[in-house]
């Protein structure tokens, strides 16, 4: 084992085979959600995110319905919602600046479900496709991103082992 190697070592965990395989198929299946979700708002002319954010309930609805109504603001939330998950997804599934890009699918998907949280009470014109009280699809998406935060796999298996390796072998 070579000092670089002893540096990266003490520096991230070390995991058994099933469980890197656990961690960074999570972590490529999540890339793949986002990536595919951004290549088909972009692709779609039509798509707006002023309809999910007209229908926003809960604490901060009345932020959300006026950016949708504000036409420069949709916009832009339109342009940083498509161009964010295409991004994030490919960040992810490649395994570049992974930590950078699950905390901001974290920041993403928290905002979506700040928009339309599943709380008791609240009902929206567009059905959801199952029935969930409090803990929804966003909500598991999101935890799925803490766990890549808190045990990073692109230094073992992504283009991030690449920076860590370079990195390490500058500081030896």
């Amino acid at each position: 084992m070579n000092g670089a190697s002893k540096n990266l070592a003490g520096k991230f965990p070390d995991y058994g085979t099933f469980q890197l395989i656990a961690l960074v198929s999570m972590r490529m299946l999540i890339g793949w959600h986002f990536l595919y979700e951004g290549v088909a708002k972009l692709t779609n002319p039509y798509w707006t995110s002023a309809g999910y954010l007209q229908e926003s309930k809960g604490w901060f609805s009345e932020r959300f319905v006026d950016l949708a109504n504000n036409q420069s603001a949709l916009g832009l939330i339109d342009n940083l919602n498509q161009w964010g998950l295409l991004l994030i997804g490919l960040a992810l599934l490649v395994g570049f600046f992974t930590r950078t890009a699950a905390w901001l699918g974290i920041l993403l998907l928290a905002l979506y479900y700040l928009a339309a949280p599943p709380f008791p009470g609240l009902e929206y014109a567009m059905p959801a496709e199952g029935s969930y009280l409090i803990v929804n699809k966003i909500l598991i998406e999101l935890a799925a991103l803490l766990v890549i935060v808190v045990f990073p796999t692109a230094h073992r298996i992504g283009l991030d082992r690449i920076i860590y390796r370079k990195r390490f072998v500058e500081a030896a």
